[in-house]
This record gives structure tokens, C-alpha cells and sequence, in this order.
């Protein structure tokens, strides 16, 4: 079964390289740079695995996000991985309390998302 996975992060240079990552593992990929759009996204779409939540966004930022993702009756289902450049070990607990399923930190190692995703999904 072909995963489908949703990249949410305002660095278009983040997307970019997530992409050819995931599709070199056989993903079919999809992004977006705001976290409206991904809500929006999510819900006009069931087939999403898996979403990769960028915590640091402006505007409605990554803990919003899965906030309001969890909250949301037809997609609170949906498993979210937490991406986020804050590696202390509080900074993971508030993306698990904010609803996240699963933890990496930025540079990414891909061995650990596949894993990641691979456990959700």
C-alpha cells in the first residue's frame, strides 16, 4: 500500500528536501506551508498516513495545529510526527501534550522518520 504523507513547514528548502527523501522511500508526498491549508488539506482528503507537523510556524503555529486537528471530529484520527528544531526533552513532552503521535528533531535523520512513520501508519 502506497503511503500518502502531508509536510506542513513554512521553509519551502524543508519541503523540498522532505520530498525527495520520502519519494525515494516510495511515499507519495503532498505540502503545504500554512497549517490552515493542512486542516483544509486533511479534511478534503481520507487518505492521508501520516502528517509531518513543522512546531514553529508563524501564524497558527505547529502546537495550534495539532490542537485543532485533534479537535476536529472527521480527521482527529489522522497521525501527526511533531518536526521541530527544539531537541530538549521538554520540547518533545509539549509536542506529545499538544497531541502529537511521534517526535523527530530537526536535521532530520531519515532512518528514525521512516521508522516513525512506518509505526503510525
Amino acid at each position: 500500500m502506497n503511503k500518502k504523507i502531508l509536510i506542513v513547514d513554512d521553509d519551502p528548502r524543508n519541503i523540498f528536501a522532505l520530498k525527495l527523501t520520502l519519494k525515494a522511500h516510495g511515499y507519495t508526498v503532498e505540502s503545504c506551508t500554512m497549517a490552515q491549508d493542512a486542516l483544509e488539506m486533511i479534511k478534503s482528503d481520507p487518505q492521508f498516513s501520516v502528517v509531518l507537523m513543522d512546531m514553529m510556524m508563524p501564524g497558527i503555529d505547529g502546537y495550534e495545529a495539532v490542537r485543532m486537528i485533534r479537535d476536529t471530529q472527521e480527521i482527529k484520527h489522522v497521525p501527526v510526527i511533531a518536526v521541530t528544531a527544539q531537541a530538549m526533552p521538554e520540547d518533545r513532552q509539549k509536542c506529545l501534550e499538544a497531541g502529537a503521535d511521534d517526535y523527530v528533531t530537526k536535521p532530520i535523520d531519515v532512518d528514525l522518520l521512516i521508522t516513525a512513520i512506518e509505526k503510525l501508519s
